[in-house]
């Protein structure tokens, strides 16, 4: 056997080891393993192999349970059910998530060069903040899929202006708890004590006037009192007259010598009191600030090195203002006409944003306005983005362009975009006077949070100030208001009086480019109609009516008009027409004239079927499209809200490139986007603003007018008013083009969304937005005046002496109170005599009468005449006076200091001079006099007031009076002797003959007022005088400490009693409970866009679930439809029952309104719905082509298409209530009737976006 040899191998280094590293996970975890001693498939990098491999599912299943079915017991339902036993674990239930990091990591810098120098721990706050409970910017933020358009459930931000309550703020007052004064609300008076014990030091004060401090005169006698007694006297002498002291002898008055205590009394009681400190003015805030562009600015460029943006042409004066605060950050108000440039604003704010790295929003009144804007600042800007109702195109974009309600929306659903938010551009601001919505421009600007800096862009209005005032007031910082009236292209105004050839050129100059206006040129057209109508007379009788307003007419009208603009190169042209009717006649009767040239035609031709490609073949052959397209290939357009959306794009773009010579169109033309022409025409300028037929108004005469003018291509611009008929009044149109334009106005409202909204916020309140609001802005501008003026007053009541009422003056406060609700009483009965035509009657020419005002109490007077006017009637009297010194006013005017008697208060104690008696004439408005009396003088009203009137010049000032005056003042005088408590007054019930409730019980309660004032003790006294002035005194400085709390007070709201009605109507249909919280219901018709309460009411009582999403459909659309109109016969049973359904819904919740008091019929109510398109929309729905719909309703397809689109809306935002509500069902039913509804050319995608 042989030996094998050993061989000895060197030892291994680490390199030559049989090992792998494997990494576990992402963790970073490496693990090391030995390699198989066999060499397996690359599998071997895994620590235990391959995972094994499940066979297939299915025919694992096909094997088991098709293959071989007697494998499945029918009874073993041991072996049928298979169940895993799981192991309990009790300590899962007591975990917690982690609480909230309370503290981080800030680093310390290097103040120059910005390096670390350290890190230190600083606390956090606010850490269990959520969007559902905080209102703080300091909360987190929401999902991502929730950062847009925010949740109905989630708390909006803190609005900007008010007070945000801190955290110690909150955690201090809680609700258990109760603030406790430890200087004033401390008990003194035990339980089951009479009295309790005075803990103030005691001090001697100066005695009062009209009060002798008998413990003063009292203090000198030595009466052997004890210890304290003898302190007290000798403090009494340190502090007297005669002491060493000072300080209290200068303050103490040196006592009176008198025969008897009661002449004392009654001196002191003579004496007049100081006249109280005038307090001082409040310190006024100004927060619009106007701003100077007359002058240039020229250091604008070193300001300004850089600028955010720049233009190709240099921006006006008034722009670069703007810009310059911009630059600040602070809030402006541009106030300028149309086609100023307002929008350079706009854009540099949207630049800033974008080099700032923020978010500017842009809102417009109307949604075509925002696509217009879309398309300009995305060809600008390139990062901007579009939210309407129907679109969302680039949310993330650092500019948004919305509607202003889209705005409000995000707002209160706390919507993450506003932390980013730097600007917000409100265009179009003078839309707030709209009666409709114009609630939503206030609504946003209360609501925007304090970091977002405002643009309000507005037609020149005159009220500007006042309006940025308010929004300063609001937001607590200054808005600088920039307001031009200057034109860039200035207007020249013509009247047109032709309608034939030979007459076209009978156009007259009104109102030239410098704003002078020319009654020559108004005469000129006035004497050419007459000119027209005398020959139309003479040729075919003179009651031949001048106008027919045919269209045969019209057209001859304007074909002269238009040859002679064109022959002026005056084209392109807008014409004012205020009907939708008359726009389509008006360009369908032009069929014989054709404006462009071939080129033009093929580039119509081509622009034309570019845009209609989108829709589908049927759309394409529309009505409204081919008769369309034949009249732009004309150069003639029609824009007007019956038009189909797309078709009023292709009109707009067509216009802006010039190749629309012609435009028929509404006022809706004249808003917001910047497409201005050669020459503007009105039709008329009478419209029918949904009420009734009346005169443009100045501000919509300028809005429309400034169309006319194109910068850099026109010196002027043309506007020309058309006289059909007769030729307007001078006046009229000096008003209409020169007036003022009508003021911002507040059309604030309380709706149900904004009460919901805000009951389900514990830290907001209705009260609070109510006044913020533009309406409360006049009452509530001097709020910080009252506050200093309630504060000088409370510290003047606390520094003056409470009255004595004790002894005979017990009834004192009793005595006051009468005589004020007498002479309140009397007041009354007097206005309502005053206000009776037996009263009116009475005061005639000779009539004594009892005067009382400021200059004059309770003297005897004399109607001499009555003037003419209804409204403001005046009597001019003659009354008796003192006479009158050389100067100053009249002796004994002033009653501050008189006390009244029983004798001044029942009766009218009449005024006799003490000296020699005068007299004058004055003229008295019906609340100067005081009592008509029985007695009647004959005069000569006008011989006196002629003498009266002479003797006031000059030179005949020292003449004697006539002796119809003379015997007059003797007449009145004689009376006022011989009836000292005044002559006997007519009776307003058996003289006047007024029987209202109110004059027959005041007098009854008068009469039993003066009872008791004649029964009153405390005049007996003899310090009765004293006391009433000071009880007088604080009395009148409560009555206004209690007026001015009333005007800082929710109470003297406005609106504030609807508001309670509203909210017993949601207490009472469940939308909240009675301590105000806000129930399911009420959170679902917070997410409703309008309607709310009847679209919740339907959601609730399950009238929309057991229909189909077409039926649905057409039943909303009554919601959304503004035309009235019919049903029809030919409607489905179902749809008629749901229509009753839904009438019926709305007459309860009708009904429950007028129960709780609100100002609305149940017919009003109900009459908000028309049903007049529900065919039309089941229809739809159902896939009927549009081109069908025309014959199924006869309301234009412009408004059909609005109809659809607003529809859609609803049906969305009643989706997303129903998965709030946990309705899958309705949910998914209501989507599905929303994709129903958005097809073909209704919901064709916008021009401006592609």
């Amino acid at each position: 056997m042989l030996e094998t040899e050993r061989l000895v191998l060197p030892p291994r280094g680490p390199l030559d080891l049989p090992l792998c590293a494997l990494e576990l996970g992402c963790t970073g975890r490496w693990e090391l393993l030995s390699p198989p001693q066999v060499s397996d498939p690359p599998a071997g990098t895994l620590s235990h192999g391959l995972p094994p491999c499940a066979p297939e599912l299915q025919g694992e299943t096909e094997q088991l349970f098709l293959s071989s079915p007697e494998w499945l017991p029918l009874h073993g339902v041991e072996r049928v059910a298979w169940k895993w036993q799981r192991k309990t674990d009790p300590w899962s239930l007591l975990g917690l998530p982690g609480a909230p990091v309370p503290s981080d990591l800030q680093a310390q810098r290097h103040p120059t060069t910005g390096r670390v120098l350290g890190y230190r721990e600083v606390l956090l706050e606010d850490t269990n903040l959520s969007a559902t409970t905080s209102l703080s910017l300091r909360r987190p933020p929401g999902p991502p899929s929730q950062a847009l358009w925010g949740n109905p459930t989630h708390y909006p931000f803190w609005p900007g202006g008010m007070d945000e309550p801190t955290i110690a703020d909150l955690s201090t007052c809680g609700d258990s708890e109760e603030e406790i004064d430890f200087e004033k609300d401390l008990l003194t008076i035990p339980p089951g004590f009479k009295k309790g014990v005075d803990f103030t030091p005691k001090k001697h004060s100066a005695p009062a006037p009209g009060l002798l401090s008998l413990s003063h005169l009292l203090e000198p006698l030595e009466l052997g009192g004890g210890e304290e007694e003898e302190e007290e006297e000798t403090s009494g002498r340190l502090g007297g007259p005669g002491g060493d002291s000072g300080t209290t002898s200068t303050s103490e008055p040196p006592l009176v010598r008198a025969s008897s205590l009661e002449d004392l009394v009654l001196k002191e009681a003579s004496a007049p009191m100081p006249p109280p400190e005038p307090p001082k003015p409040p310190v006024l805030e100004q927060w619009a600030i106007p701003v100077d562009i007359t002058s240039p600015v020229g250091d604008f460029y070193r300001l300004i090195p850089q600028p955010a943006f720049q233009w190709p042409f240099e921006p006006d004066v008034f722009q670069k203002q703007a810009i310059l605060h911009l630059e600040r950050h602070d809030s402006v108000f541009v106030a300028a006409h149309t086609s100023a440039g307002k929008t350079v604003v706009a854009e540099y704010a949207i630049a800033l944003a974008q080099k700032h790295m923020t978010r500017t929003i842009y809102t417009s009144p109307i949604k075509a306005l925002s696509n217009q804007k879309f398309r300009d600042f995305r060809n600008t800007f390139g990062d901007v983005g579009l939210l309407t109702g129907d679109v969302q195109l680039h949310p993330e974009a650092s500019c948004l362009i919305m509607t202003t309600e889209i705005l409000r929306s995000m707002l209160y659903s706390g919507s993450d975009v506003i932390r980013d938010l730097e600007w917000v551009i409100f265009d179009e601001v003078h839309y707030i006077n709209d009666a409709e919505r114009g609630v939503v421009w206030e609504e946003v600007l209360i609501m925007l949070p304090d970091h977002v800096s405002i643009i309000l862009l507005s037609a020149t209005v005159p009220n500007a100030l006042e309006f940025a005032d308010w929004i300063g007031r609001l937001k607590r910082r200054h808005l600088y208001v920039i307001s031009t009236a200057a034109r860039p292209v200035p207007l020249e105004h013509f009247l047109f009086t032709g309608n034939s050839p030979k007459t076209q050129g009978e156009l007259f100059l009104l109102l030239d480019s410098r704003g002078v206006f020319h009654t020559k040129g108004y005469y000129a057209a006035v004497e050419a109609k007459k000119e027209r109508t005398s020959k139309h007379a003479q040729t075919f009788g003179a009651k031949q009516p001048m106008h027919q307003g045919g269209p045969g007419q019209d057209r001859g009208i304007y074909l002269s008009l238009l040859a002679s603009l064109r022959s002026r190169a005056q084209l392109p042209v807008v014409v004012f027409t205020f009907s939708r009717g008359r726009c389509d006649e008006q360009a369908s009767g032009l069929s014989s004239l054709d404006l462009t040239t071939g080129s033009e035609k093929s580039e119509i031709h081509l622009f034309l079927q570019r845009c209609l490609a989108r829709l589908r073949g049927s759309d394409r052959q529309l009505p409204q499209v081919l008769h369309m397209s034949e009249l732009l290939h004309r150069g003639l357009g029609v824009h007007h809200s019956g038009i189909l959306p797309i078709l009023k794009e292709i009109v707009e773009m067509l216009f802006s490139r010039g190749l629309v010579k012609v435009l028929f169109a509404t006022e809706t033309f004249a808003m917001g986007v910047n497409m201005p022409a050669r020459t503007v025409v009105f039709d008329s300028m009478r419209k029918h603003d949904g009420a009734t037929f009346r005169d443009l108004l100045p501000g919509e005469y300028v809005q429309m007018a400034g169309r006319a003018g194109r910068r850099g291509l026109d010196p002027t611009g043309t506007v020309i008013l058309l006289c059909k008929g007769r030729v307007p009044e001078m006046a009229d149109l000096h008003r209409m083009m020169l007036g003022k334009p009508s003021q911002l106005q507040s059309q604030f409202r309380l709706t149900y969304t904004m009460i919901l909204n805000l009951l389900r916020v514990d830290a907001l309140r209705v009260e609070d937005m109510m006044k913020r609001s533009f309406s409360e802005f006049p009452s509530r501008k001097d709020s910080k005046a009252h506050e200093q003026t309630l504060a000088e007053l409370t510290k003047r009541l606390g520094d003056l002496e409470e009255p004595d009422t004790s002894g005979q003056l017990v009834d004192l406060p009793e005595y006051y109170s009468w005589g004020e609700e007498l002479t309140e009483t009397r007041g009354l009965i007097q206005r309502r005599i005053m206000e009776s035509v037996n009263g009116l009657k009475s005061l005639s020419v000779g009539r004594v009468v009892v005067v009382k005002n400021q200059e004059h109490r309770n003297a005897l007077g004399v109607i001499l005449q009555v003037s003419s006017d209804t409204t403001n009637r005046v009597f001019t009297t003659l009354i008796l006076c003192e006479k009158r010194p050389l100067e100053g006013p009249l002796p004994g005017s002033s009653s501050s200091l008189h006390v009244p008697y029983p004798d001044d208060l029942v009766g009218h104690k009449l005024f006799l001079p003490e000296g020699p008696c005068d007299h004058t004439v004055a003229k008295l408005q019906p609340g100067d006099i005081t009592a008509i009396t029985a007695k009647m003088l004959r005069v000569n009203g006008e011989r006196i007031l002629e003498d009266f009137s002479k003797r006031q010049q000059p030179r005949f000032k020292k003449d004697p009076p006539s002796p119809a005056v003379t015997s007059a003042v003797q007449e009145m005088l004689r009376l006022a002797q011989a009836h000292p408590a005044g002559p006997p007054a007519l009776d307003p019930v058996n003289d006047l003959q007024l029987k209202e409730v109110s004059v027959v019980e005041g007098g009854l309660r008068a009469r039993k007022l003066e009872e008791l004032i004649r029964g009153a003790q405390c005049v007996h006294s003899p310090r009765f005088p004293a006391q009433y002035l000071r009880l007088r005194e604080r009395a009148q400085i409560q009555k206004e400490m209690e007026r001015l709390r009333f005007l800082l007070s929710d109470q003297s709201l406005l609106l504030l009693p609807e508001y309670h009605q509203r909210v017993e109507i949601l207490r009472t249909l469940g939308y909240v409970d009675g301590a105000g919280t806000v129930k399911l219901a009420g959170r679902v018709a917070c997410a409703m866009s309008s309607h709310e309460l009847l679209l919740t009411e339907l959601m609730f009582d399950n009238a929309l679930s057991a229909l189909r999403p077409e039926e649905i459909a057409a039943l909303l659309s009554g919601l959304v439809c503004q035309s009235p109109g019919d049903p029809g016969d030919q409607l489905p049973s179902t749809l008629k029952q749901g229509i009753e359904r839904v009438k019926d819904v709305a007459r309860r919740i009708g009904e429950v309104q007028v129960s709780c008091g609100l100002n609305q019929t149940v017919e009003e109510f109900v009459g908000e719905l028309h049903f007049g398109l529900v065919e039309v929309v089941y229809e739809w729905a159902r896939g009927m082509p549009f081109s069908e719909l025309a014959g199924l309703s006869g309301t234009p397809e412009g408004l059909i298409v609005r109809c659809i689109q607003r529809l859609a809306e609803m049906c969305r935002s009643l989706r997303g209530a129903a998965r709030l509500v946990g309705e899958p069902v309705l949910g998914a039913k209501m989507e599905a009737a929303a994709t129903m509804l958005r097809r073909d050319i209704v919901f064709a995608a916008s021009l401006y976006t592609q």
